[in-house]
């Protein structure tokens, strides 16, 4: 009876191993590019030059207050999750654009805030407690 032995070469398996990394790293930076690509893309395609999102307040999980700018108007609207409301009109005076239009959630509090009530919850350490 005769067995055969196959002799693995670790010279081999480490290049293999070495190959899958590359491979790898190339898939990742490639798509990095490719999704850099289509939002540009994306963006330039959506661009309007009548319509613009001033803020968002999210009120809700799906009800938002918005302030949006057609033309040379500013439109209050209420966005629910079937509806689309006018809320109202301001004037350009009322409006301040230099805000994002990120969602932000009501009554949200700083990491600077929430730390600080914190530290005054704190009783304060004394020298003489060390001793």
């Amino acid at each position: 009876m005769k067995i055969n032995c196959i002799a693995v070469s670790t010279t081999g398996s480490f290049l293999q191993v070495l190959g899958l990394l590359v491979i790898f790293a190339v898939v990742l930076v490639a798509t990095s590019y490719v999704t850099k690509w289509i939002a540009g893309f994306e963006k330039s395609q959506s661009y309007n030059h009548n319509l613009r999102i001033i803020e968002t307040l999210r009120i809700t999980t799906n009800k938002y207050i918005q302030i949006v700018k057609a033309g040379e108007k500013y439109l209050v609207i209420g966005i629910g999750k079937d509806e689309i409301c006018l809320l109202g009109e301001l004037s350009k005076d009322e409006v301040d654009e230099s805000g994002s239009t990120v969602v932000s959630p009501v009554n949200v509090e700083t990491f600077t805030q929430i730390f600080e009530k914190i530290k005054n919850k704190l009783p304060e350490k004394r020298d003489d407690d060390e001793k």
